[in-house]
């Protein structure tokens, strides 16, 4: 993999990247505006050994009992009992299980001293609570050993207007982290699983042909499809005139004079570009004619704004005369024969001997024919008329064909020795350029039938 390839990977996953981490902030955000704040107060509460008259009980016998003790006393800090009684005494609402939440009470390492942590929504509330229940917790000792032990209030319960909790710019912070690794591992996952045509190594890695041009989307095509409705310099037009250059240099001794354009799946762009590759050869001065042999669903004739009755199926059935059944489009002056009716049989219409000979005569009649044919894969239309011409170029569309519907789209023409002239790249991003690796990255996107970019 060269470094044009690991830089078009790279601005491929940055989108990704960015977009979930602009969704980490946002949850961060929503987290922390939903969150109801929390204060907290502190008491601390010290065990110590007391005096006895018992000459058995020494000091060092009664400090020992005092730490072992502790932790006991650290766990019936949040005991029922204790709860009970400070609900009673303060008058709250709360079930004890309830306050017993709002409660920590820990053992400070290598000490006797218990700390007493409270939270509640108001730091009045949070100082009374912390207060009610390091003096409940030290009368409650009191009551149960008989022991030389006693608890004493060391800190009373403090107050602080500063909320501990939520915590902002930590929460946004941590969300962004877990955005952007999310992002990374989206887009790492994205590439690993795609395997749709990316690039120009993708089509080359895939099948043997070479990429003549891509075109990149444009939204304004619903609305001015064709070459002629844009400006001569526009980069739409630039990428046809470098599709055209392609084609006349792909053999310079038989240059083709007749060619399908097709694809493997509907919905990729073969009806604009045989429309506007025809366009931008009669612009160099050749007679063009524009066929439409898409004999099942049938799309020129309305990009072109002309009629669609008579035409190919008709000259064949002997309904009409060629000569009277092509039209001339005036704005671009191509020449233009359209499907004509829908026939129940389209292969079979064009593999017969009448339309082999159809495409005989038009390719002596005109300097280039270009036919508009149906995808490869659901029928066996175009690779037929393929054959009969010198050859076929391929639409594929960026991020949306599969290597294995081109893969088998190649072998649709393989099987009936149909000669594939090369790929063209149709709605690569803008932004890929030529860092996309097709050359030229630029230019204009219409379907087969209603077209939309990829999100």
């Amino acid at each position: 993999m060269d470094f044009k390839e690991l830089l078009r990977m790279a601005q491929r996953r940055w989108l990704t990247i960015v977009v979930f981490f602009l969704l980490g902030l946002l949850g961060g955000g929503a987290l922390t505006y939903f969150q109801t704040p929390q204060y907290e107060s502190k008491a601390r509460v010290f065990i110590a050994a007391q005096n006895s008259t018992d000459a058995n009980d020494s000091p060092i016998i009664a400090s020992y009992f005092a730490s072992q003790r502790v932790e006991s006393y650290a766990q019936l800090a949040t005991s029922r009992e204790l709860m009970q009684r400070v609900i009673a005494r303060l008058n709250l609402k709360e079930t004890p299980a309830q306050l017993a939440d709002q409660i920590e009470a820990k053992v400070s390492e290598l000490t006797v001293i218990i700390e007493i942590k409270v939270h509640n929504p108001d730091a009045a509330q949070a100082q009374a609570i912390a207060k009610a229940e390091s003096e409940v917790f030290t009368d409650y000792i009191a009551e149960l050993e008989t022991s030389p032990v006693k608890a004493t209030i060391v800190d009373p319960a403090s107050y602080s207007s500063n909320q501990v909790s939520p915590k902002p710019v930590l929460n946004l912070v941590i969300a962004g982290v877990l955005g952007l690794l999310i992002g990374l591992g989206m887009a790492l996952l994205r590439d690993l699983l795609d395997n749709t045509v990316s690039s120009a190594a993708d089509v080359e890695n895939t099948i043997d042909a070479p990429v003549l041009s891509s075109v990149a989307y444009d939204s304004d095509v619903p609305k001015h499809p064709l070459l002629t409705e844009v400006g001569s310099h526009s980069t739409r037009v630039e990428a046809f005139r470098l599709l055209r250059t392609n084609l006349q240099f792909l053999d310079l001794d038989t240059r083709p004079r007749a060619i399908v354009i097709t694809s493997a799946v509907p919905s990729e762009g073969k009806t604009s570009t045989a429309t506007n590759l025809a366009i931008a050869l009669a612009q160099t001065g050749l007679r063009v004619l524009l066929v439409d042999g898409d004999l099942r669903r049938p799309k020129v004739a309305s990009v072109l704004g002309l009629e669609r009755s008579v035409g190919l199926t008709t000259v064949l059935v002997g309904r009409s005369e060629l000569q009277d059944s092509i039209q001339k489009h005036t704005d671009s002056g191509i020449y233009f024969l359209a499907s004509g009716p829908i026939p129940p049989n389209p292969t079979e219409v064009l593999q017969s001997r009448a339309a082999q000979e159809l495409f005989d005569r038009v390719s002596q009649m005109f300097d280039m024919v270009i036919i508009d044919g149906p995808p490869l894969l659901p029928v066996s239309d175009a690779a037929i008329m393929a054959r009969d011409v010198d050859g076929a170029i391929l639409v594929v569309r960026h991020g949306k064909t599969s290597k294995e519907q081109l893969k088998q789209a190649a072998l649709r023409l393989a099987q009936v020795d149909a000669n594939l002239l090369g790929v063209m790249v149709n709605m690569t991003p803008k932004r890929g350029g030529k860092g996309s690796g097709y050359g030229y990255g630029y230019g204009y996107a219409y379907g087969y039938g209603p077209d939309k970019p990829k999100s």
